[in-house]
C-alpha cells in the first residue's frame, strides 16, 4: 500500500495494489460527497477489484495527526 498526497491538487491517493499501470483502474465510483463530507474516488480494475482510493480536499478532511503538505508522505 502507497498513500501519496499531492499539494497542488490538495488530494490523497491511497494505492492498494503495488502498481496501477495504464488503464489499470477500469472504472471509477464517486461518492457521494454529502454522505463522506467531501469528494472520495473509489477506482477498480477490470475484475472488480478496489485498486486505489482518492480524496479530494484532503486537507479539510484529514486528521490533526496527518501533517499534509509534502508529496509522497504517510500519514501515522
Amino acid at each position: 500500500m502507497k498513500v501519496v498526497y499531492d499539494d497542488s491538487a490538495d488530494a490523497v491517493y491511497i494505492q492498494l495494489v503495488d502498481e496501477i499501470g495504464a488503464g489499470g483502474a477500469a472504472n471509477t465510483y464517486p461518492c457521494d460527497p454529502a454522505e463522506v463530507g467531501g469528494l472520495i474516488n473509489l477506482d477498480f480494475d477490470a475484475a472488480g477489484h478496489l485498486v486505489g482510493i482518492e480524496v479530494l480536499d484532503a486537507t479539510s478532511c484529514s486528521p490533526p495527526s496527518c501533517s499534509l503538505g509534502r508529496r509522497s508522505e504517510s500519514c501515522r
